[in-house]
């Protein structure tokens, strides 16, 4: 508990505008929900929102201490409230989650404070009390894979130090399959088959260009492709990564002239068609181990996916995937 006392200068405030200001980082609907708890009072009285403070009152706040220290980004995680998440898996060590096209993974140069799916994953393991991040010396739970901002998709979080350790090591030795789903212009040939070439990364422009000769800086890459539907000048198909390249799918499709629907950096948004984002989605994740994984020996063998895939009943509906 800690005990606040109202100055001069903090009189005739309403009390949940002076905890905004003083406890930045509890969320608005939490101290509304304190307040009615009875874990904020006022001179040790029940207390409203609404309350006129006055000078020498004094606050009692009934909260974890995580709440009084100074907003961080490695603190972000306090303002969020009630997390959103769509969970495909969880077990005591790693957490599956289907991540939603527009929200960003991590933050990006601070614009995303407390928005971030790591965000919402810390907090929903913070307030489940899995996490005990003032009891952790060093942990704090983690992702281990990335998905592009505007791709939706399954992605991997880490609950344990042993199996974030566990799973970056299986990433590394390619011991995931992960599948993805995306419409694109235009009918390949053939309709099952590889794209491969050379990808350079521009980080000043935070694009990559693919190449059909080596160039320097640029890397391998490699899609294999299979089409599951045709129409309307649209097709849709499921990719497996071979190499793991930043925008792979995106720029090597758009490089073999079949660009992403929706896919406005490397395409051309369709007019046609109301999208706003490229139609992807990493949709099926399977652990094909082939060594020891320790704390994950569960998963071993064991695919998990997202059945729902917004664009694939928009376009492709009653579509059979595998």
């Amino acid at each position: 508990m800690k005990e606040l006392t109202i100055g001069p200068n903090d009189a005739g405030q309403r009390l949940d505008r002076f905890l905004a200001k003083a406890v930045p980082l509890l969320p608005a609907s939490l101290a509304q929900k304190y307040i009615r708890l009875k874990r904020i009072k006022r001179n040790g009285q029940r207390a409203q929102r609404d309350d006129r403070l006055e000078a020498g009152d004094r606050l009692q706040l009934y909260i974890n201490d995580e709440f009084f220290d100074q907003p961080r980004q490695d603190n972000a995680f306090l303002t969020v409230a009630a997390p959103r998440l769509t969970i495909v898996y969880e077990d005591e060590h790693i957490l599956l989650v289907d991540k939603r096209p527009g929200l960003a993974v991590h933050p990006h140069d601070g614009a995303e404070y407390g928005r971030t799916l790591i965000d919402h994953i810390q907090a929903y393991l913070y307030q489940k009390g899995e996490w005990r991040p003032r009891e952790e010396n060093a942990f704090t739970p983690a992702l281990c894979n990335r998905i592009d901002r505007n791709t939706g998709g399954i992605v991997i979080a880490a609950k344990t130090a042993e199996a974030l350790r566990v799973m970056n090591q299986k990433i590394k030795d390619r011991e995931l399959d992960k599948r993805y789903l995306a419409i694109v212009e235009g009918t390949l040939k053939p309709r099952e088959g590889s794209l491969k070439g050379y990808l350079f990364k521009d980080a000043k422009k935070n694009r990559v260009f693919v190449t059909d000769v080596p160039r320097p800086g640029a890397k391998t890459c490699q899609t294999n492709y299979q089409t599951l539907a045709s129409k309307n000048g649209l097709s849709l198909v499921e990719c497996a990564l071979i190499t793991g390249r930043t925008h792979q799918i995106r720029a090597q499709f758009a490089h073999a002239g079949h660009p992403l629907l929706g896919d406005g950096k490397y395409g051309k948004l369709d007019k046609r068609f109301d999208r706003s984002y490229q139609a992807l989605y990493s949709y099926k994740l399977t652990f094909s181990f082939t060594t020891e994984a320790g704390s994950l020996e569960h998963l071993r063998g064991k695919t998990f996916r997202v059945d729902n895939v917004d664009f694939v009943t928009e376009y492709f509906p009653g579509t059979e995937l595998t």
